[in-house]
C-alpha cells in the first residue's frame, strides 16, 4: 500500500509540473490545453468535454465572454521591464481587457496590485465580470517605482466563445453515485490549482482498476463557481436522485495538515465517510464548519441544491499564507503531500465500497473458534486481542453500518473492514445495503 501511495504521489507531482505553466482562467485555450494533458495522463479513461457558449444563462449567472491572452508586460521610464507574464502568469490581472498605453505613475497606480503584508510575493487577482486591466507585483517593487512615463501592454481578447468543462463517468453495479469535483481555472498555482486535477486523474485510475465496483463514480473538472453552477443547472435532477456522497477536492498537494470542511449541517454520509477516513489514515486533521466554506462546496451545498458533499484539503484555502499568491509554486507541494491525499481518498472509496449494515446470522453468540476466527485456547491476552471482533459482532444487528459500529466501539473502521469481510466469508454476517 505504501508503495502504491508513493508511486501515485510521484505521478501526480509530475502532472502538476506539466500543467503548472499553463495560463488558465474560467474560459479560454489554456483550459483546453490543460484538459489535453489530463487526457494524455489517463488515455484509457474518457474525459467527456462540454463547451457552454458565452451568454448562456445558468441559474442566476451568465457564462461570460471567452478570454485569451498572448502577451502582457509593463516597462518603466528607463525602458526597464517591471513585470512580464512570461515570468509568471499571475503578473497580469485575470480577464484583463487589452491595453497599449503610456501612463504617468499616478495614473498607473490604479492598475497595480500588491500585498503590503507579504511584500516579497505578488497576488493572484481577477476581474471576471467587470472590465478592467492591471498588473500584479510585489509590494517592494511597487514602493520602488519612480515618477515618469510607463508603458502598459496587454494583448488579450474578450469575445463570444465558450466555457469548457470535463466529466468522467465510471459505471458500477448500482445507479447510486459517488461524486468528485475539482477545478481547472487558476493559472500557475500548484496547491490551489494543479493538485486538484492531479488527484482527480489518480482517483479515476484507481476507481477504474477496482475489480468489483459497487457504486457508479462521477468525476467533474470545471471552472470554480461558474463551472459548478453550470454543471448543477444541467444535472441537478440527476444528482439529487443518484448522488450518495460527494467530495470537493482542492489544495491537496502540501504536507502540513489535512482538512475537512463539513456540509451545511455536518450530517451527510459524505461527512461520516471523510471523517472516518481521516481518523483511520491521517490521524490528526483540522475540521471546519460550513460557515468557513470557500470552494465549490458553496454551490453543491446551496439551499435547494443540497448535494450531500464535503470539501477535502490539505492546508485549507484562505488559511495557508501562500494561497492566491506567487508563493503557491511547485516547491509548496510534494509527492508525499499529494500521495497522502491519494491515500485518504482511496481509503474513503474502499470504505464506501465495504460499508454496509451487517447482521449476524446466529441466534446468540456464535462459536468463533470452530471457524478459525479466534484461538482455541482462551487467556486474558487472547481475550483482549479478539475484543474488536466480538464487539463488531455484538453490534451487527442491522441498525448500524460499519462506520456507526466503529464510532460505538471506539475501533478504527480501518480495522473493522477486513474483520467484516472475514465474517461474511464464513457465513456469520449478511450484508445489507
Amino acid at each position: 500500500m505504501e508503495n502504491e501511495i508513493y508511486a501515485a504521489g510521484e505521478k501526480m507531482y509530475d502532472l502538476c509540473r506539466r500543467i503548472f505553466p499553463i495560463n488558465r482562467s474560467i474560459t479560454g485555450d489554456g483550459v483546453r490545453e490543460t484538459f489535453r494533458l489530463l487526457q494524455e495522463e489517463i488515455p484509457d479513461i474518457r474525459i467527456e468535454m462540454q463547451e457552454v457558449p458565452s451568454g448562456t444563462q445558468v441559474l442566476d449567472w451568465t457564462v461570460p465572454d471567452e478570454w485569451n491572452i498572448s502577451e502582457g508586460y509593463l516597462t518603466g521610464p528607463d525602458g526597464e521591464t517591471i513585470v512580464d507574464m512570461k515570468d509568471s502568469n499571475l503578473h497580469v490581472l485575470g480577464y484583463s481587457e487589452p491595453v497599449d498605453a503610456y501612463l504617468s505613475l499616478d495614473e498607473l497606480k490604479d492598475h497595480l496590485y500588491a500585498l503590503k503584508d507579504q511584500p516579497d510575493v505578488f497576488p493572484y487577482v481577477t476581474s471576471y465580470y467587470s472590465r478592467r486591466w492591471g498588473f500584479s507585483l510585489t509590494y517592494r517593487q511597487l514602493e520602488s517605482l519612480k515618477p515618469g512615463t510607463y508603458h502598459a501592454v496587454i494583448r488579450s481578447r474578450l469575445e463570444p466563445g465558450s466555457m469548457t468543462y470535463g466529466e468522467i463517468v465510471i459505471p458500477g453495479k448500482s445507479e447510486e453515485e459517488i461524486f468528485f469535483s475539482s477545478y481547472t481555472c487558476h493559472p500557475s498555482m500548484a496547491n490551489n490549482e494543479c493538485s486538484g486535477p492531479a488527484l482527480i486523474t489518480a482517483l479515476a485510475r484507481f476507481i477504474k482498476d477496482l475489480p468489483d465496483r459497487r457504486y457508479t463514480y462521477r468525476l467533474v473538472l470545471a471552472p470554480e463557481t461558474i463551472g459548478a453552477i453550470t454543471y448543477i443547472s444541467r444535472n441537478l435532477e440527476h444528482m439529487q436522485k443518484h448522488v450518495r456522497a460527494g467530495f470537493n477536492l482542492t489544495c491537496v498537494g502540501d504536507d502540513r495538515t489535512y482538512s475537512l470542511v463539513h456540509s451545511r449541517y455536518a450530517d451527510t454520509y459524505a461527512d461520516r465517510v471523510l471523517l472516518a477516513a481521516l481518523k483511520s489514515v491521517a490521524g490528526s486533521f483540522d475540521e471546519y464548519p460550513y460557515t468557513k466554506r470557500g470552494s465549490d462546496e458553496r454551490q453543491y451545498q446551496a439551499p435547494g441544491v443540497d448535494i450531500p458533499l464535503v470539501c477535502f484539503c490539505r492546508s485549507k484555502y484562505h488559511i495557508y499564507p501562500e494561497y492566491h499568491t506567487s508563493a503557491d509554486d511547485l516547491d509548496l507541494i510534494s509527492p508525499e503531500g499529494l500521495g497522502g491525499s491519494y491515500g485518504v481518498m482511496t481509503f474513503a472509496i474502499r470504505l464506501m465500497e465495504a460499508n454496509r449494515h451487517y447482521r449476524v446470522t446466529t441466534l446468540g453468540e456464535p462459536q468463533l473458534g470452530k471457524r478459525g476466527l479466534v484461538p482455541t485456547m482462551s487467556s486474558k491476552e487472547t481475550y483482549q486481542q479478539t475484543l474488536a471482533l466480538k464487539d463488531l459482532i455484538a453490534y451487527a444487528d442491522g441498525r448500524n453500518d460499519l462506520i456507526g459500529i466503529s464510532e460505538i466501539i471506539g475501533v478504527p473502521v480501518q480495522t473493522l473492514i477486513p474483520l467484516a469481510g472475514s465474517l461474511v466469508k464464513c457465513g456469520l454476517f449478511t450484508a445489507e445495503d
